[in-house]
């Protein structure tokens, strides 16, 4: 019997009241997707960030690595340059200008790449959206 009396208690309960339960609902509903956001934008952010901690490192130790590999290409094509009867100055700067255009097609390869990891559309909060929107009708509803 006393869950029959409890029901017919929230049944005849005041409008103020019921308007002020919803008020606090919603309000605590707000809160909780407010925390849903900071969540989501911290994971972002750390994943924004691992990806330019990854584009850094991979451009410094690339540099010097593939600096040196150039400079042993240069030599080599140079070498064969001159061996097919080309003056060795000459042979030095095709071989130098042969590389740096490979050189740099590769290195605008990685930098289309690491700017594709940093779209806007890898940073965008599907779920807080989804989330915020789906309580807005909620609210909607009730009203």
């Amino acid at each position: 019997m006393a869950i029959d009396s409890d029901f017919k208690n929230k049944e005849a309960r005041p409008l103020g009241d019921l308007v002020s339960g919803l008020a606090s609902d919603i309000s605590g509903l707000f809160r909780k997707e407010i925390e849903l956001a900071k969540a989501e934008a911290s994971e972002k952010f750390g994943s924004v960030i691992g990806g330019l901690e990854m584009l850094i490192a991979g451009a410094v130790i690339g540099v010097g690595a593939i600096g040196v590999l150039f400079a042993a290409i240069v030599t080599g094509i140079a070498a064969l340059f001159v061996a097919w009867g080309l003056d060795r100055t000459f042979a030095n700067a095709l071989a130098s200008l042969i590389v740096f255009i490979v050189a740099a097609l590769i290195a605008w390869a990685f930098v289309a790449r690491g700017r594709a990891a940093l779209s806007a559309s890898n940073i965008r909060m599907d779920r807080t959206a989804h989330s915020l929107a789906r309580d807005a009708a909620a609210v909607k509803e009730k009203l």
